[in-house]
């Protein structure tokens, strides 16, 4: 139907124009001494016309066959270009599939068809690691950093392997350049590879550092920045063991949120007791319990019990306890562990064998079997060391 249309308007503008040239009946007289001549003036303007197609067609292929050149060499670069797109599509996958070889392949025609892309020489540099190729590796990373524009992804890149291969020396190497070169703005992967770099070299003033800046960029939930701080936390204690007053100092300037972390308390009693200064914790650890109760709280209170009249003071608070969580038996534990200390022998028995029954453990055991030695019963102090070393198989 739309072809009827067409071939219906062409033969009236035809029929149109022929009404016209006919009705025109005027002439064009040209004179040049000596000669003359005259001519229709519908052929004039017919003559018009075509000269004028006929000269901007000539001009036009004039200009596009001078422009050929520049043509074609825009169509060689533009294959050129898609080229390397395919191989670096290509490289990716084969990446991201485990097929490293094929990854340095096709990385390799990418980074000779891309104008040394450094986002190739990335690939073929993650893929030689992938592969243990050490030479190859450091030859693609060199590659990828001869450009500045690279440069960042490529330190990035090098501290992200190194940590992968265990290498923290390297990888902290690499974040130190990048801090320098981007005047220490480390973006959110940089801060999470500091992050661990600092957790394995156990420097930790650096983790609370960074946990700050990645909390305030909303990179970590709440739970993982305190997982982490009470981690940077027990790492300052255990560095403090061989000094014994800087760690009551540290301790005593912890802030209340620090000390309102249950599971932090729990992990640095048993860090505290072993230089003999988890009596500073106990206030801590009563001002918890009172405001929840946690079965294994009160199993550490007799860690920070302390000794003397102090001790006295403890074990009368854990039996104040016992009245309103009769059956806990992580209670019942400490207390046995505190009348042992006393030496009220009998409590200690009572205790220490209900904790057993209500929930059967491997410290439980070894603490009946340690007062059976202090009862002189190495019969019954024999059975119970087995029961222990049993249930810490199991």
């Amino acid at each position: 139907m739309r072809a009827l249309l067409w071939i219906i308007a062409i033969f009236a503008l035809a029929a149109g124009v022929a009404m016209l040239a006919g009705a025109n009946e005027g002439y064009v007289l040209l004179v040049m001494p000596p000669w003359r001549a005259q001519a229709s003036l519908n052929l004039v303007i017919v003559a018009a016309v075509v000269g004028f197609l006929a000269s901007y067609f000539l001009l036009r292929l004039i200009a596009r066959t001078l422009d050929l050149p520049g043509r074609v060499g825009a169509f060689r670069a533009r294959r050129q270009h898609e080229k390397a797109a395919r191989a670096m599509k290509d490289g990716l996958r084969a990446l991201y599939e485990g097929r490293f070889t094929d990854a340095i392949k096709s990385a390799k025609v990418a980074y000779a068809s891309g104008g040394d892309a450094p986002e190739a020489a990335l690939i073929a540099a993650r893929a030689a690691d992938g592969v243990g190729d050490e030479r190859r590796y450091r030859e693609w990373m060199d590659k990828a950093a001869a450009s500045d524009e690279g440069r960042i992804a490529q330190l990035l890149t090098g501290a992200e392997l190194a940590l992968g291969r265990g290498d923290v020396d390297e990888a902290a190497r690499s974040l130190d350049a990048l801090r320098k070169r981007t005047k220490g703005h480390l973006g959110t992967s940089a801060l999470r590879l500091a992050l661990e770099v600092a957790r394995r070299r156990h420097r930790w003033d650096e983790i609370i550092d960074l946990v700050g800046r990645l909390s305030a960029n909303k990179a970590i939930n709440a739970d993982e920045a305190g997982g982490l701080l009470r981690e940077a936390r027990l790492l300052r204690l255990k560095e403090l063991v061989g000094d014994p007053d800087k760690m009551a100092e540290f301790w005593r300037g912890l802030g209340k949120e620090d000390l309102a972390d249950r599971l932090f308390v729990m992990q640095a009693l048993p860090v505290l007791a072993k230089v003999g200064k988890a009596a500073i914790a106990r206030k801590t650890v009563e001002r918890l319990l009172e405001i929840e109760w946690n079965s294994e709280l009160a199993r550490c209170y007799v860690l920070c019990s302390g000794e003397g009249d102090e001790a006295k003071d403890a074990l009368s608070r854990a039996e104040r306890w016992l009245t309103a969580h009769p059956d806990d038996p992580g209670l019942l534990y400490s207390l046995g562990r505190q009348c042992m200390v006393a030496q009220i022998w009998g409590k200690a028995q009572s205790y220490l064998e209900t904790s057993a029954k209500l929930m059967p453990r491997a410290d439980v055991s070894f603490a009946i079997a340690e007062l059976m030695d202090a009862l002189e019963r190495p019969a019954d102090a024999k059975a119970h060391y087995r029961s222990a070393a049993l249930a810490m198989q199991s």
